[in-house]
């Protein structure tokens, strides 16, 4: 299965060019299975500094959804992407998955809001696990991965908004840790200008990076016992 995890430089409030910029990497990347960054369409937050990303909530078939499903079907891609999702009184930092045909196949509310996300409600969910060209497929987003709750896969899809406070970064340390393939999609160095930013990712369940991200990261990842955590 040929994988791509896109880097999409931190913007806010800008999600119609930041579709349009998915739109224009989704042929260079030719990939079965393509993920999108933590709220990469929104932004994560804004260049002033605030976090609250309650004014971009819509419904789980709204607008945002559309475009993606749009967007995997012309492709022909499995693509994964983020939704600020309104459901009631509750916001959720989402993800949602579209196989070609622009079906939805994955739902997931991220279980750990970090600290500043006081908008998000905690997704009561576990873990989904899915299958796709024969492999294992689970999600977790960012802060989800400090908690181990994650299912025995093949692959672990991981996008992230990182931040890094002591200029040091954890995130491959934390990957390794899962043995699984990862594909890790993190927001790119835009504005604000975070440390975290950037490196996105795709390893092996081995620990060996296979490819890192300037715009794309894309290689092939194959059912393998000795990259599985299966006995």
């Amino acid at each position: 299965m040929q994988v791509a995890a896109l880097q999409i430089p931190a913007r806010f409030d800008r999600a119609s060019e930041n579709l349009a910029l998915v739109d224009s990497l989704l042929p260079k990347c030719a990939a079965d299975l393509v993920l999108l960054p933590e709220t990469s369409l929104t932004g994560y937050v804004s260049p002033d500094g605030d976090f609250d990303l309650t004014r971009f909530a819509e419904p789980r078939d709204g607008p945002t959804a559309i475009a993606l499903a749009a967007l995997a079907k012309k492709h022909a891609t499995h693509l994964f992407g983020p939704l600020v999702e309104r459901d009631g009184a509750h916001v959720y930092n989402a993800m949602l998955g579209f196989d070609p045909s622009g079906a939805e196949i994955l739902h997931y509310r991220k279980r750990h809001p970090w600290y500043p996300e006081t908008w998000a409600t905690p997704g009561d969910a576990p873990h989904p696990c899915i299958t796709i060209l024969g492999m294992r497929v689970t999600l977790a987003i960012c802060f989800d991965i400090h908690f181990g709750e994650l299912p025995d896969a093949d692959v672990l899809l991981f996008p992230s908004a990182w931040v890094e406070s002591n200029g040091e970064s954890l995130r491959p340390e934390l990957l390794r840790a899962t043995k699984m393939n990862v594909v890790n999609a993190n927001w790119g160095v835009g504005e604000p200008r975070v440390s975290g930013q950037g490196d996105s990712c795709i390893m092996h369940a081995s620990g060996e990076v296979a490819a890192v991200s300037g715009s794309f990261a894309a290689c092939r990842l194959r059912p393998s016992r000795s990259f599985s955590r299966r006995p």
